[in-house]
């Protein structure tokens, strides 16, 4: 998922493998909004959907996701509902369309999203993909070609992350 334009095509890009149920990708917010803070449009945060078979709603909400960012509202639909990982580790699909309908989205699409399953193929296939890059937990980062796993430790990602793009932005500006 991601909320770019075709205008910010020549951003430098972070794929952010996650799922929704993840209680270490909640922890990983602050990372993300720091990255979005500091870089602005030179980074596009590229939203990949990882779900973990662990955690029995994380499908459906990125699917969720899907349907958010059809709508206009990818990020801070995520956002949201990585707030209250609880919440959606106990009510479900419920609990998805609730937080839809929190953030002003059309709630009923949503429901109707989730049962006609029309964004499966886009989390197969980013599941698919990240398994051939070696992804095995959440979250796990992806910036110029280095793969980084925040799924064991957040510990020094973000100024990682932070490193490498510096250099490629500043490769880009020489």
């Amino acid at each position: 998922m991601s909320d770019s334009s075709p205008a910010r095509t020549d951003a430098l890009v972070l794929d952010v493998w996650c799922e929704l149920q993840c209680p270490d990708c909640r922890t990983a917010l602050d990372d993300v909004r720091a990255l979005r803070a500091r870089y602005g449009d030179r980074l596009e945060l590229r939203l990949r959907h990882f779900p973990l078979e662990k955690h029995k709603h994380a499908f459906a909400a990125a699917q969720a996701a899907e349907e958010a960012l059809e709508q206009g509202k990818g990020w801070p639909y995520v956002e949201a509902v990585l707030e209250r990982v609880e919440e959606l580790d106990r009510a479900g699909e419920p609990f998805l369309v609730e937080a839809a309908r929190e953030l002003g989205l059309d709630a009923e699409e949503f429901d109707t999203a989730l049962i006609d399953g029309r964004h499966i193929l886009i989390v197969d296939a980013d599941q698919a993909e990240g398994k051939a890059i070696g992804v095995t937990g959440t979250p796990t980062y992806v910036i110029g070609g280095e793969r980084l796993d925040g799924g064991k430790s957040q510990e020094g990602l973000r100024e990682r992350i932070e490193e490498i793009a510096d250099r490629l932005l500043g490769e880009r500006d020489a």
